[in-house]
C-alpha cells in the first residue's frame, strides 16, 4: 500500500472521528442547554411551597403545584395499570407463540399505533370516556396515556424476550416444564431487567404528553378526589401557566418544566441502571 493511500485513510479517519465527536457534543449540549435554561428561569420558584401547596388564585403570587404533581403520578399509575399488562402479554405472544402472518399484522399495527399523533389518541379517548358522561376525568386521561404506553411495551418486550438464548427454553422443557411454565419461570425472569427498562421508558415517554390530557383529564386547581373528576397534571399546568399574562405564573411554569424533565431523566437513568445490572448478572 502506497504512502499516499495510507495518509488518505488516516486523514479520512480523523475527519470522520472529528465529525462524529462534534455531533455527539451537539446532542449533549442541547440537553444541558435546555436543563440550564430551565434551572435559570424556574430554579428560584422551586421551594417547599411549590411541592406542598395548591395554586394561588389569579392575581396572587406564590402557591405551588402539589395537586399537579400528585395528579401526574395518578395518571401514570393508571397508564401503567391499563397499558403495561396488555403490552407485556402481547410481546410475550409475539416472541413465543406468534406465527408469520398474524404476527406481522400485530407488529405492523403496533408500529402504526406508536406513530399516531397523541392529539388523535386524546380525541379518541374523549369520544369514548368523556362525551358519554359529559365531564372530564382522571380515568379518561389514564386510558389515553395507557394506549400510548402499549406499543412501546410490546416492541421492547418482544425484543428482550427474543434475546434470551433458546437453549434455556430447551433445557426447561427437557426437564418436563410446559410451554407456559417455561416462559413464566425461565424466559421472563431472564429478560426481566430489559422488560422493566422498556416499561420505565414507556412511562417516561408519556409523562410529558399534554394534548391527550387536554381532551380527557383537562385540569383542576384543587385536589381531585377519586378517578371520575378532572385532575391537574404537570404538562397541562405548564401550558396553562405559560400562556397566561402573569410573570409569577411564567416562573412557576419553568419550575414545573424542570420538575417534569427531572422526572423523565430519573426514569431514564433508572431504566439504564436496571438494564446494566441485568446484563452484569
Amino acid at each position: 500500500m502506497s504512502s499516499r493511500r495510507i495518509v488518505w485513510r488516516k486523514s479520512l479517519n480523523y475527519v470522520m472521528l472529528t465529525l462524529t465527536g462534534i455531533a455527539a457534543f451537539a446532542v449533549v449540549s442541547v440537553l444541558f442547554l435546555i436543563l440550564g435554561y430551565l434551572i435559570w428561569n424556574g430554579g428560584t420558584s422551586l421551594n417547599w411551597n411549590f411541592f406542598t401547596q395548591l395554586p394561588k388564585p389569579v392575581g396572587e403570587t406564590g402557591g405551588g403545584m402539589a395537586n399537579a404533581i400528585v395528579g401526574t403520578m395518578k395518571l401514570l399509575f393508571l397508564a401503567a395499570v391499563m397499558g403495561l399488562p396488555i403490552g407485556l402479554f402481547a410481546g410475550v405472544y409475539l416472541a413465543e407463540f406468534g406465527g408469520k402472518t398474524f404476527s406481522f399484522v400485530v407488529r405492523y399495527t403496533t408500529d402504526l399505533l406508536n406513530g399516531v399523533p397523541s392529539i388523535v389518541i386524546g380525541i379518541f379517548a374523549s369520544a369514548l370516556f368523556v362525551l358519554p358522561v359529559k365531564h372530564f376525568s382522571a380515568f379518561a386521561g389514564g386510558v389515553a396515556l395507557g394506549i400510548m404506553v402499549i406499543p412501546i411495551t410490546v416492541r421492547s418486550t418482544e425484543e428482550f424476550l427474543r434475546a434470551v438464548p433458546g437453549n434455556m427454553r430447551e433445557a426447561a422443557m427437557a426437564l418436563g416444564a410446559s410451554r407456559w411454565k417455561t416462559i413464566a419461570t425461565v424466559v421472563l425472569p431472564a429478560a426481566s431487567g430489559g422488560i422493566l427498562t422498556g416499561m420505565l421508558l414507556a412511562l417516561a415517554r408519556v409523562a410529558g404528553e399534554t394534548a391527550p390530557l387536554l381532551f380527557t383529564a383537562f385540569g383542576n386547581r384543587f385536589w381531585s378526589q377519586g378517578w371520575g373528576q378532572p385532575i391537574a397534571s404537570l404538562p397541562v399546568m405548564i401550558y396553562t401557566y405559560a400562556v397566561a399574562p402573569y410573570d409569577d405564573w411564567h416562573r412557576q411554569a419553568w419550575a414545573a418544566g424542570l420538575v417534569l424533565l427531572a422526572l423523565v431523566l430519573v426514569s431514564n437513568l433508572g431504566a439504564r441502571f436496571i438494564l446494566a445490572r441485568s446484563k452484569a448478572v
